[in-house]
């Protein structure tokens, strides 16, 4: 997966808007919760949500680890954007969006265009 390929994964789901974060960090939020964070800077590494369930299978294969500072909230990072499949990957990022938004509140949802 190719930055740009990530990137329109991310903008086709409904209200994700995108910022650049900590002067190399492109972030994917919706209802202004992150749900996707890329490197800017090659090689492609990115950070994600996923259930609590599938944490540690992921962190187990190479090329996934705990995301720094947000492992705690079972967020995973490919050093590797190659170290699953490219279906699995993308199954993975909507699976993020679909968890940040759905804790978002009805308020948040409704400001986001959701309702």
């Amino acid at each position: 997966m190719h930055l740009e390929s990530l990137r329109e994964l991310c903008l086709s789901f409904p209200a994700v808007t995108e910022d650049v974060k900590w002067e190399h960090d492109l972030c994917f939020s919706v209802g202004g919760k992150m749900f996707c964070v890329a490197s800017l800077e090659p090689p492609l590494t990115f950070s994600l949500k996923v259930t609590e369930e599938e944490f540690e299978e992921l962190i187990a294969l190479p090329g996934i680890v705990p995301a720094p500072y947000l492992a705690r909230y079972k967020w995973i990072f490919l050093e590797n954007p190659l170290a699953l499949p490219l279906e699995r990957t993308e199954q993975l990022v909507k699976q993020s969006y679909q968890l940040i938004s759905g804790k978002l509140s009805k308020k948040e949802r409704k400001t986001a265009g959701l309702l």
